[in-house]
């Protein structure tokens, strides 16, 4: 392929919004372009990304039995209306009216359609299991489309769906789709993650999340290094480090004004480890109110699996339910639901005094909240102990590219999804789903890697294996041999770009780093005098002069290599 003749608008400047290093190397580099919030064209080069991702996803769901399907973008309402999604889910669902008035949405997900599919045509055991895949448009109406392909609000998903007799064959299916999941994201050459996470709005009984660390994450998880425990921090358990506990009287002592954890810590002088932070939540089922130290950051998630939906009470409801001014609560004496963090049980604490401009010290779970339910509802932190070895977690910041859900029954069932067991018996049947972002996976590469330069792609998702720059086009010796390899590489099935552009070295050399192409053939003509030519590594920037006859092979041997 000649650059003269490819659609490649590179800009010298990002745009002034990006923030993720990938968002802004992907525009400079003329990979996409935006044109609305959370909406992107992808240009020449991101499609040749995207199609190499596309492929090794491909190839591994083909391997594990996969059969691809396409499923329609517009949905209509009755299926998502059946398994109750229609109303659970909220603004982030673009919905619509037909010309006859017929509900209708714009599909994030296809469990209803692939469901749908298997209520029709899946009669018997026999026919068990299968798992249909696709690479297939979503949309989703983000609230807050941000840094570039990582959250948008149209995307194309691997989704996959697999069809079993019982759990024990969504076990198989599961195993089968963690394995390939590894195998995708180890061949497009990511760093990344495999941990437990929250099934969320897709329900079910177990899911995993592949992450690549990156800053530019919206995630974090909690990881123990020493015997391998890792989970989104919305699940993550760890076992905070115990303070030192001073040997206090229960007494009160004046706090005048003094609201905030820091407020207090400051004024009496002790750490925030030593202070009960009590939280008052409004539950559909009433005021609840939750009980942390006060280094710990309350999980709104953790709550929500105890409590359900619910809100930070405000201060007149505070109270109303308590008789407690905000920034005063104590755990001690209230008859409302009470959920505390385990790591209270022990020890004796400063809290509020239920009284204002007071709080108390030698605060007990045993004398004082003896009434509370003891669960975890902490947020993981770097250096608590791993619950499994006791070895501090360390807490990275990761994108999301895959997860895994095992769903059971809960489409199949609303959707009627059965099949005839070997007696007769009709039975739902059991299910999962499995997602993979192609354009997460783009993102994650650049976020992994890039330089002060531009991009550093891995092989098997590069846009082109190698490119050859002849430095100076009007020397004809140099564009004869930057034709011969061209040529030469081509037909060994290497994909190669020839910057043929009448351009000024540095500008060439400027836009080899930013697009990132892993290999580089220079071809100068002070060093063909001496009948030599120059191969670099974007990755390592390392320069090897080597003889142009040899060029070719050496080239080849590397990329074989790098490739294995």
């Amino acid at each position: 392929m000649r650059y003269s003749r490819m659609f490649i608008p590179t800009l010298k400047e990002a745009p002034s919004d990006a923030e993720a290093v990938s968002h802004k190397l992907m525009v400079r580099a003329g990979f996409v372009r935006q044109i609305a919030a959370g909406l992107y064209i992808y240009l020449p080069l991101g499609i040749r990304v995207m199609e190499k991702i596309n492929r090794i996803i491909r190839e591994e769901m083909n391997a594990i039995g996969g059969q691809e399907v396409t499923m329609p973008v517009l949905n209509p309402a009755e299926v998502w209306q059946q398994t109750g999604r229609w109303d659970a889910i909220g603004d982030e669902m673009f919905r619509l009216k037909d010309r006859g008035g017929r509900d209708m949405c714009l599909a994030m997900t296809h469990e209803e359609t692939m469901t749908w599919l298997a209520a029709h045509d899946i009669r018997s055991y026999r026919e068990l299991p299968q798992i249909w895949y696709q690479l297939q448009t979503k949309l989703r109406d983000e609230a807050r489309p941000k840094s570039g392909v990582l959250r948008t609000r149209e995307f194309t998903m691997k989704d996959s769906y697999s069809f079993d007799k019982d759990n024990e064959g969504l076990d198989r299916s599961y195993e089968l789709h963690l394995e390939a999941y590894k195998k995708i994201y180890s061949r497009c050459g990511i760093k990344f993650h495999v941990v437990q996470s929250d099934t969320g709005m897709m329900g079910g009984s177990m899911a995993h999340e592949y992450m690549a660390p990156s800053p530019a994450g919206e995630d974090d998880v909690a990881l123990c290094d020493a015997c391998g425990y890792s989970a989104n921090t919305e699940l993550a358990l760890s076992n905070p480090k115990k303070p030192a506990f001073p040997d206090w009287q229960f007494e009160e002592v004046a706090t005048p004004e003094k609201r905030t954890i820091d407020e207090v810590t400051r004024f009496l002088k002790v750490t925030p480890d030593l202070l009960i932070k009590s939280i008052l939540v409004m539950s559909e089922q009433g005021p609840v109110l939750a009980l942390v130290r006060g280094d710990q950051t309350l999980h709104e998630k953790k709550l929500s699996k105890l409590i359900g939906p619910h809100r930070p009470a405000q201060k007149d409801e505070v109270k109303a339910a308590l008789g407690v001014p905000a920034g005063f609560i104590g755990p001690m004496g209230h008859t409302v639901r009470k959920i505390a963090d385990p790591c209270l049980k022990d020890g004796s604490y400063l809290a509020g005094a239920n009284k204002e401009g007071f709080h108390v010290k030698g605060v007990t779970a045993e004398k004082h909240f003896n009434d509370a339910e003891f669960s975890d509802i902490h947020t993981a932190q770097a250096g608590d102990a791993c619950v499994h070895c006791g070895q501090p977690l360390r807490i990275e910041r990761v994108i999301e590219i895959g997860n895994i859900f095992k769903l059971g029954t809960k489409y199949s069932a609303p959707l009627k999804a059965n099949y005839l067991d070997e007696q007769g018996n009709e039975k739902p049947i059991v299910m999962g789903s499995y997602g993979i972002g192609p354009a997460r996976i783009a993102a994650a590469a650049i976020e992994q890697g890039n330089d002060e330069n531009g991009m550093i792609w891995p092989l098997a998702i590069a846009p082109f294996h190698l490119l050859v720059v002849p430095v100076n086009v009007k020397h004809q010796e140099s564009m004869d041999i930057a034709e011969e390899y061209h040529t030469a590489l081509e037909e060994k099935g290497f994909e190669v770009l020839l910057d043929d552009r009448d351009e000024r070295a540095g500008v060439k050399f400027k836009d080899a780093d930013l697009l990132g192409i892993p290999w580089r053939i220079i071809i100068g003509e002070k060093n063909l005098k001496d009948g030599l030519v120059e191969i670099k590594a974007r990755r390592t920037g390392a320069v090897e002069k080597v003889k142009v006859g040899d060029a070719v092979d050496l080239i080849m041997k590397k990329l074989v290599m790098e490739n294995a």
